[in-house]
């Protein structure tokens, strides 16, 4: 990956920027380029007064090349064209099988990715008992933008750089001396993914780790690898599942930057990595395990 790509990258998986504010979205994470890709579009509520959503239609971007649209118990699926755009639509076929507007759900699709990394914004008009919310806008480079309808953004990433969104990281401090700690986070892969290891240049080995109770004891150990269901947030936490840090070459205060790669493999075995900084703190009160641990 290039050195333009990585400071971009770090800052949107630390941020979650992009998506936060729209109502219909693809999951976080991205794809890789000339992959199939699962479209799932979330829908997370109805429209503006209206208690049921009973139609999504998507307008599918240029270089997105449909492939199959499965079944939806109690929805059409239809099919065309509008003018260039490819165009998907579902129709539930009674308020029954209709979405309520107090419950999420996923329409998936599937498609072949272009060989070019970039955004694709999938256009997505969501139908309604009461009225329609068309999910178009695109951005426009703006500082501080903030749509109120954004389209749906995938970010279509080149090989090499892991499909996997990485929220909420942390590493915890430690003071001179100190030959361990850990870092923490959320995980998610679109299409699912393992995290099969770790590094950074401010500690010789990094692993990651599990803690479980055994009996009346606390025991750490470490994995080959962690599974990253497909569209599941996996938490890494104190406590429980965490990269573990050990033979650290020079403290980490509050306030530093723990630099960190994460090495994953796709379904296929396919490696890739994701670079983060993740933000030194202290440790909750009521946090324990997962740093300065001997071993």
């Amino acid at each position: 990956m290039s050195r333009f790509n990585r400071p971009l990258l770090a800052l949107a998986l630390l941020t979650g920027t992009g998506s936060a504010l729209a109502h219909v979205t693809l999951p976080p994470g991205g794809a890789t380029v000339g992959t199939d890709y699962e479209a799932a579009f979330r829908v997370g509520h109805a429209c503006q007064d209206a208690k049921l959503t009973n139609a999504l239609t998507v307008r599918l971007p240029q270089g997105f090349a449909l492939k199959d649209v499965p079944a939806r118990p109690g929805w059409t699926i239809e099919q065309t064209r509008s003018g260039s755009e490819a165009v998907v639509r579902w129709t539930a076929t009674s308020a029954a099988t209709a979405v309520p507007a107090d419950q999420k759900t996923e329409f998936i699709l599937r498609g072949r990715l272009p060989d070019k990394p970039g955004p694709l914004y999938f256009k997505v008009l969501q139908g309604c008992d009461v009225g329609s919310s068309d999910w178009a806008q695109l951005p426009t480079g703006a500082a501080d933008e903030k749509l109120p309808l954004p389209a749906a953004k995938l970010d279509v990433l080149p090989r090499g750089v892991a499909a996997v969104d990485v929220r909420d990281g942390w590493a915890r401090m430690a003071v001179a001396g100190q030959s361990g700690t850990g870092a923490f986070m959320k995980l998610q892969a679109p299409s699912g993914a393992r995290l099969v290891g770790a590094s950074t240049p401010v500690a010789g080995i990094a692993e990651v780790h599990e803690m479980s109770m055994q009996g009346d004891h606390m025991q750490m150990r470490a994995v080959d690898g962690l599974t990253l269901p497909a569209r599941q947030t996996v938490e890494l936490k104190p406590g429980g599942l965490h990269v573990m840090l050990m033979d650290l070459k020079q403290p980490l205060p509050v306030g530093s930057t723990l630099p960190l790669t994460l090495r994953f493999k796709d379904a296929q075995g396919n490696e890739s990595t994701r670079e983060v900084q993740l933000p030194v703190r202290a440790a909750p009160a009521a946090a324990t395990g997962g740093g300065g641990h001997q071993h």
